[in-house]
């Protein structure tokens, strides 16, 4: 096979694995109602079990991804396959609530090592940078596939099976990565690396899961006095954690990287725009199923439109940038999407046309910032420190996409309530208190007086406008960071310096 061939042959093989972690993100959105079923979870239990694979992969990332550069990518992402593929089995015929929400767990930590050996490869196998830029923009597409793929993977096969069974999906992906990852991909280790400082690790765990706990619980809960205390004992490890790697000779994330104000403002742009996309991917997949009575297979046909928009935008977003600079490549697209959010802020009952045409939109904003702004991430440091990099990229991501649901999804719940009178059934504990508070509405709607299917499918709407707009205004200014902060950004393959004022 042709040195070519076998890098894109080798982007092919990780993608598998991309895409098994973004489906994992929102599978259990609709395998949910049935494992409750099997298992009985309390309120508490399964706010963990939706929320830990997402706590401990956003927890990990920065460690697993400074490993990959100590120990060899390839092998991390080879020891990660097997160690998702075991606890996603664990996770499928767990008998109880307590031994899932373990799963979970294990299972956030293996994709932690998924995440940054998948891009740190491809930094190794396309080392053009425009082929690079372009290869990032298929392998982020792949991730924002396997997201909008979960919920109706997960329906499609509890219908068919049991809630288990999606979970079993990564079984034959990993045997295909163990297969042809020794053909297909290189290996790189840094052979100056250090020691991996563990108390690194722990100051680093001890900074991200506390903070996305309590944005977490502040947002569907509201303000309290454990929240408040662990968000504050999070920023302060945090501090601890930059100001020790500072001092250390070997890092476990270079912190001096973020004296590069591109870097910087990159991963900022990508924060704000999964916000917007995380928060916007979860009502517009709630509208389609529990406004509209769409099957979750009717539902991911309309999402369709949508991929390959973002795909579109993913691969030719690095094209133009070859002759037009990033920062207004990105910035312009993220400008057009705002049609997207002005689309969903104004959608109103039997709109299923305007909401996926304003989520295409949206997604498409997000192609061009996912290829352009993780390129200019991974690009910022060294081949060395490519794990690291990628490893900061996608903990912003994980975060962003964790806020928006939480946000979003809490202030569309807050509009719901203001408008429908929520059963008193409703367990003020639920994880998704927004889907159950429809879902219980609609059901007793014609046994309970002043409680319509109407007023209750009217009142999500309504929500859905309003965080709408709320994101609308976070991705306005996105475009401004973009079109001001990133301007002078070189064109992709183009080897000038970077202003001095950036």
């Amino acid at each position: 096979m042709r040195a070519g061939a076998r890098e894109w042959a080798g982007l092919g093989l990780l993608a598998l694995p991309t895409a098994l972690l973004g489906l994992d993100v929102t599978a259990l959105y609709l395998v949910a109602p049935s494992m409750t079923a099997d298992l009985s979870p309390s309120g508490a239990q399964l706010l963990w079990i939706m929320d830990a694979y997402g706590f401990f992969i956003a927890g990990s990332l920065i460690t697993m991804g400074t490993l990959g550069d100590r120990i060899g990518r390839r092998r991390l992402l080879m020891i990660g396959m097997v160690a998702f593929a075991a606890a996603s089995v664990f996770a499928a015929f767990a008998p109880t609530a307590e031994l899932l929400i373990l799963a979970r767990a294990l299972l956030g930590i293996a994709g932690a090592t998924l995440m940054p050996s998948t891009l740190s490869l491809i930094s190794n196998m396309f080392p053009d940078v425009r082929r690079r830029a372009v290869a990032i923009g298929v392998w982020a597409t792949m991730f924002a596939l396997g997201m909008a793929a979960g919920p109706i993977v997960g329906g499609l096969l509890v219908d068919a099976f049991w809630w288990g069974a999606v979970f079993l999906l990564a079984v034959p992906i990993a045997v295909i990565v163990l297969i042809g990852g020794r053909t297909l991909l290189p290996e790189y280790a840094d052979p100056s690396a250090g020691r991996l400082d563990l108390i690194s690790v722990g100051l680093s765990l001890a900074a991200t899961l506390p903070v996305i706990y309590a944005v977490k619980h502040i947002a569907a809960h509201g303000t309290g006095g454990r929240p408040v205390v662990l968000a504050v004992a999070g920023l302060a490890a945090g501090a601890v954690f930059v100001r020790r790697q500072r001092r250390l000779a070997d890092p476990l994330l270079d912190v001096s990287l973020f004296a590069d104000r591109a870097f910087t403002v990159a991963l900022l742009v990508l924060l704000i725009g999964l916000v917007g996309v995380g928060g916007s991917m979860y009502l517009v997949t709630q509208y389609l199923q529990l406004v509209e009575g769409l099957t979750p297979f009717a539902a991911g046909l309309w999402m369709g439109p949508p991929a390959l928009a973002m795909f579109a935008a993913a691969v030719g977003a690095p094209l133009i940038a070859r002759r037009i600079r990033p920062g207004y490549v990105m910035g312009t697209t993220l400008g057009v999407s705002l049609v997207g959010y002005a689309l969903l802020a104004t959608a109103g009952l039997g709109d299923e046309v305007s909401v996926a045409i304003g989520f295409a939109f949206v997604y498409l904003g997000l192609g061009a910032i996912a290829a352009l702004g993780t390129d200019i991430v991974v690009g910022a440091a060294p081949a060395s420190k490519s794990g690291s990099a990628a490893s900061m990229s996608e903990t912003v991501q994980e975060l962003g996409i964790a806020v928006g649901v939480a946000l979003l999804g809490s202030l569309t719940t807050a509009v719901y309530r203001a408008q429908v009178r929520v059963p008193e059934e409703l367990s003020p504990e639920s994880s998704n208190a927004l889907t159950d508070s429809l879902s219980a509405t609609v059901a007793i709607a014609e046994d309970r007086p002043g409680v319509t299917v109407e007023a209750a499918r009217l009142a999500f709407t309504t929500g859905l406008n309003v965080a709408s707009l709320i994101a609308g205004v976070a991705i306005a200014a996105a475009t401004v960071l973009c079109l001001s902060m990133l301007r002078h950004v070189p064109r992709l393959g183009h080897n000038q310096d970077i202003d001095a004022n950036i």
